[in-house]
């Protein structure tokens, strides 16, 4: 009797353990199955099907803690504290701020001047941006008359005196910061006092372009009653190495609030004595606003453009946040083929006059049916890809570019992942550039055309279905006119063969 009752309870264990060691592994094989369906299919809206692929205008969520480049920090501390900070509750009586709060200070020659007008002629708005062009000396007959769609001219003060009284070792690194001064003063009316109407002091060279309304919706996030210092790094890691990571890239732009930017003005002389060694204006400039108790708020949008060679990788795959400036386009190769340096900018700037809110912001989907992968340069490329491929990979650019200085021959040379070129069918896209972009007929979209220039000259790509790309010839891609609202998001796409 106790036997027999001891061997059935005995079965009922064994029965029971393999029943649990069963459900155990397939709890397993089930765990192994999803987590595979998720590294194989990344979560990217797909492309509807083929004839027209339509990309989902869906948008991703983001956790509630995660904040986009270029966002304000969530404390706000006081002007002492050095920066980051968003602006307190906006008071009925203070409009929000617009472009005629900002005044720029461009500093270049008179001898570079004669072509890189060119630049700034494509985004400057003449009789509503405000501030002057400094040239080191009065311009020749040549560029008189003055260009009515160029900034006003300014000469840089004599600074012989500043220089001997402060004992400077470089005349042209003290004319640099010193132009902080002097545009300051020259905007208040020659030391008026126009906080009332100036609340941010742009700083920038003479070869670099600007997308205003970009910049106006970030530093309208700040409080410009506020000590704020906004800059770019290099993208090249030697270059912050050697002038300093703290830095702001001035040939890219920094922006000072007003405080800042009258508290730096009314310390130059002393701040030049001070600093009176350094041969960099940049760190001459970071250093004496540090003194001023402000560090710099990197902001991602602000590119240095430290490169040379084909950037157009680099702007493929541009970061996650609105663009802001590009610098050193005498550099880089012209931005786009068929075209010089200045017919470049003048044709990137035709899309972001459309919508700056989507200028190079890349979006990728997927066309299930070909097994093709789209990746948009918003308003500069459209790449297509001959197999699946995860927004892991595709948002490092492809390092079509090549290094600012050679003293380190071996990586890493960015400050940011870049994907090496390679001669791959699944791998190597097809590339298209902007050809034209305009609003259509009802006024509800923008349509951007982007054409290809070159062949591939590879087989198609095997591994996902031989679905060749070589007969896509142009890719429109249509967005709502209604402007971005976030960095985040992908953006309503329709691209049609």
């Amino acid at each position: 009797m106790s036997s027999s009752s001891s061997s059935r309870s005995w079965f009922s264990f064994i029965d029971t353990t393999s029943l649990l060691a069963g459900l155990s592994k397939l709890l397993l094989i089930s765990g192994v199955v999803v987590y595979l369906g998720i590294i194989l299919l990344p979560n990217i809206p797909p492309c509807p099907p083929s004839p027209e692929i339509m990309i989902s205008s869906s948008r991703l969520a983001m956790p509630a803690s995660t904040t986009s480049p270029g966002d304000p920090p969530a404390s706000s501390p006081k002007p002492d504290d050095g920066g980051g900070g968003g602006p307190p509750p906006a008071t009925a009586s203070e409009s929000k701020t617009n472009l005629s709060h900002l005044i720029f200070g461009l500093v270049g020659s008179e001898k570079a001047w004669h072509h890189r007008k060119a630049y700034i002629e494509t985004w400057w708005r003449p009789n509503v941006t405000r501030g002057f062009i400094y040239l080191d000396t009065e311009p020749t007959e040549e560029l008189l008359p003055w260009s009515p769609w160029s900034p006003p001219y300014r000469v840089s003060d004599n600074i012989t005196k500043v220089v001997g009284e402060t004992g400077h070792v470089d005349a042209t690194v003290a004319r640099l910061v010193h132009g902080i001064m002097e545009v300051f003063r020259d905007c208040n009316g020659d030391g008026g006092d126009d906080e009332r109407v100036i609340r941010w002091v742009v700083m920038g060279d003479d070869d670099s372009i600007f997308m205003l309304d970009n910049m106006v919706e970030l530093l309208a996030r700040y409080d410009h009653r506020k000590y704020y210092y906004f800059g770019g790094h290099s993208e090249f890691i030697l270059s912050n190495f050697w002038y300093s990571f703290n830095q702001g890239f001035g040939g890219a732009g920094f922006f000072l609030s007003y405080p800042l930017a009258k508290a730096l003005a009314h310390s130059m002389k002393s701040c030049l004595k001070r600093y009176n060694q350094m041969r960099a204006a940049d760190s001459t400039t970071m250093a004496c606003i540090a003194d001023l108790g402000t560090n710099l708020s990197p902001i991602p949008g602000i590119h240095q453009m430290d490169m040379r060679g084909d950037a157009s990788g680099f702007l493929s795959s541009h970061p996650n946040s609105p663009l802001i400036s590009l610098h050193h386009l005498d550099m880089v190769e012209p931005l786009f083929p068929l075209m010089d340096r200045f017919q470049s900018a003048a044709h990137i700037m035709t899309a972001a006059g459309l919508d700056q809110t989507r200028i190079l912001q890349q979006t990728i989907c997927h066309h299930r049916p070909t097994n093709w992968t789209f990746s948009i340069s918003w308003g500069y490329t459209s790449h297509i890809y001959e197999r699946i491929l995860p927004r892991s990979y595709l948002q490092n650019p492809i390092a079509t570019f090549k290094e600012w200085a050679h003293a380190n021959p071996r990586p890493p040379h960015w400050m940011f992942d870049v994907r090496p070129p390679v001669n791959h069918p699944c791998e190597t896209p097809h590339v298209f550039f902007l050809e034209s972009a305009k609003e259509t007929p009802d006024g509800q979209e923008i349509v951007t055309i982007y054409k290809r220039q070159w062949r591939r000259r590879l087989p198609p790509c095997l591994f996902s279905g031989n679905h060749s790309a070589d007969y896509v010839f142009r890719v429109r891609v249509y967005t709502p006119t209604s402007k971005r609202t976030q960095v985040n998001s992908f953006l309503l796409l329709l691209p049609k063969f």
